[in-house]
């Protein structure tokens, strides 16, 4: 079956390792095609062998020659074997590495909007499974194919000059091998397609399942998981059973073919041997490149699983590969303002891609430097607006300004260079504490590490760590608290060192108290800098230079602590609510 569109386009992603490693691919097709051409010496051997004995003019010394021939021919065809074996596979193990690095660089310019619907499995699959099936249709399948169409023409071609009559009569049952395995092929890309894309969804579910471990034990929900995860695996063990289904036909059938073909070179052949036609040297001659041309026959099947996978593969791999970011960088870029001192929106709304709902309405807002707050009630937009302001989605022209410049016109990662922003799901790596901290900064020193870590009244708690800051906090920091892994994310910002720095409720895993301290804290580190906190509490932001209260994504009020509190109901009701709170906790406690 031929590809089609999509899989012509995702063909263009091997081209270039095909162009950049020309002299290896046909060095090593050269040494196949050499492998070839003395597997077909080794039947005219044979046949002046067997000729010589019907004939009685064999001697002792003639057959030993023949015989170290033989011996030489093989030896020959282990080294050419090594060779396009070194070349070629060697080359498809560059294509996949290759490909897998363009994968993972690709995937890390994308933005969130990708990431909504792509799961992380899936990557895990395409940049697994789905790229060896890639390598293993540009290795073996390359050779398998090139291989078959040689050995079959040049099979086909020491036959005719034998007999062409006789080989009519042996490719006979050829046509029915070569239709029934286009018909098969067609199935089975479709089937292969849905076998990857149900590895996909397992991988994601043991990933997520392995992630959320604490939680599937707490709510002793072990059993459903692994029943659920035996589901998944059914469900894959089926897929490939119908995969397995074509295939076990494929090779059956290519088998059937080669041996009707040798079925009739035996009636046929028997009977020009009888009447003197060709000789007995001829016959068994014969019989040999029948035997090489029945390789190409069963291989077909092979070859055609193998590619049939590998395209399916490569045009899952081009769905990723082809999907671009919705925040693009500007043709024209505007140098960056320096100092960057402002961020400004005018009249800025901001709706989610493919949603209908705008989420923040007609903001107009300057932060200058020194501590900002954000406030507002669940849904109020404050976390959208601290998004939009590290520049993790596309807002209009001229409603976003860094410095004065329209934030369009600037480039991506050098606005983002400015920023420190610490989202509200803290991500960790499986490392040190030290590692983790100096992330964004690999040289760091160690007293800037140790320092930042007493801004965010961790120090003592790491120093009570059985390692320290070289001790290893698992897998998303799973051996810490979820306070800890907060201030660890903050203390990562901090080290950075930038103009801008933006807190989406940053420290909501800590008591108020240890919130208010950390804040106070890190005082030292604001200076000459743009700070904005989102926070659901007001209390830690009474000492803010101002303070904007969202409500419905639209800006209700804003203004110094104290100010609100006399002039601002919303934000007087909220206040009170939350004293009165934190005063029933403390008296509970």
């Amino acid at each position: 079956m031929p590809p089609d569109r999509s899989q012509r386009r995702a063909l263009a992603l091997v081209a270039p390792f095909f162009r950049r490693h020309w002299l290896r691919l046909t060095l090593g097709l050269v040494a196949l095609l050499g492998v070839d051409f003395l597997q077909l010496l080794i039947p005219r051997v044979i046949k002046l062998a067997v000729d010589a004995l019907g004939k009685g003019a064999a001697t002792r010394q003639s057959l030993l020659g023949q015989g170290g021939l033989v011996i030489v021919l093989a030896l020959g065809i282990a080294a050419l074997r090594f060779a396009w074996r070194s070349l070629v596979l060697v080359f498809s193990r560059h294509l996949e590495t290759g490909l897998r690095q363009r994968l993972l660089g690709h995937v890390l310019t994308l933005d969130r909007a990708f990431f909504q619907h792509q799961t992380t499995g899936e990557i895990m699959a395409l940049s697994g499974n789905d790229l060896n099936a890639v390598q293993m249709a540009c290795g073996m399948g390359l050779v398998a194919a090139t291989d078959a169409v040689v050995m079959t023409l040049a099979a086909l071609a020491c036959m005719a000059y034998i007999s062409p009559r006789l080989t009519v009569v042996a490719v006979l049952p050829m046509p029915l091998l070569v239709l029934s395995t286009g018909r098969l092929s067609a199935r089975l890309h479709h089937r292969f397609k849905r076998v990857q894309e149900q590895f996909s969804r397992l991988t994601e579910f043991a990933r997520s399942g392995l992630a959320a471990i604490r939680l599937v034990k707490s709510c002793t929900q072990e059993t459903a998981q692994a029943r659920h995860f035996d589901r998944l695996g059914q469900a894959y063990i089926r897929d490939n059973m119908r995969v397995a289904m074509l295939q076990g036909t494929i090779f059956p059938l290519s088998r059937l073919v080669g041996n009707l073909s040798l079925l009739l070179v035996l009636y046929g052949g028997g009977r020009l041997t009888v009447t003197g036609a060709i000789t007995v040297g001829d016959f068994v001659a014969f019989s040999t490149y029948l035997y090489m041309l029945t390789w190409p026959m069963m291989a077909m099947g092979w070859v055609t699983t193998l590619f049939q996978r590998g395209l399916t593969s490569l045009a899952r791999l081009n769905e990723v590969l082809t999907a671009s970011p919705i925040l693009t960088e500007p043709q024209e870029r505007t140098p960056l303002p320096a100092p960057l001192d402002r961020l400004a929106l005018r009249s800025l709304s901001f709706t989610y891609p493919g949603r209908d709902t705008a989420v923040l309405h007609d903001l107009s807002v300057e932060f200058r430097v020194g501590l900002t707050g954000i406030v507002g009630p669940t849904g109020s937009g404050k976390s959208t607006l601290c998004q939009l302001l590290a520049r993790l989605y596309p807002v209009a022209d001229d409603t976003l300004f860094a410095g004065g410049v329209d934030a369009n016109r600037l480039g991506i990662g050098a606005l983002r260079d400015q920023i420190a922003y610490v989202p509200q799901e803290v991500t960790l790596f499986s490392d040190t504490i030290a590692a983790n901290i100096s992330m964004g900064r690999p040289e760091a020193r160690r007293e800037e590490i140790e320092a930042v870590a007493r801004a965010v009244a961790m120090d003592r708690e790491i120093a009570a760590m059985p390692g320290g800051f070289a001790t290893r906090i698992g897998e998303k920091g799973t051996r810490l608290s979820g306070g800890q892994r907060q201030r660890l994310a903050l203390a990562r910002a901090l080290i950075l060192d930038r103009p801008v720095l933006i807190l989406d409720d940053t420290l909501a895993g800590v008591d108020q108290e240890t919130e208010q301290r950390i804040i106070n804290a890190i005082r030292p580190y604001l200076t000459n800098r743009i700070c904005i906190i989102a926070s659901h509490r007001l209390a830690p932001l009474a000492d803010a230079d101002e303070i904007l209260v969202l409500d419905h994504g639209r800006l209700a009020a804003r203004g110094p602590h104290a100010r609100l509190l006399e002039e601002n109901d919303f934000y007087t009701t909220i206040y009170r609510h939350q004293t009165a709170a934190g005063r029933d906790a403390q008296e509970e406690g």
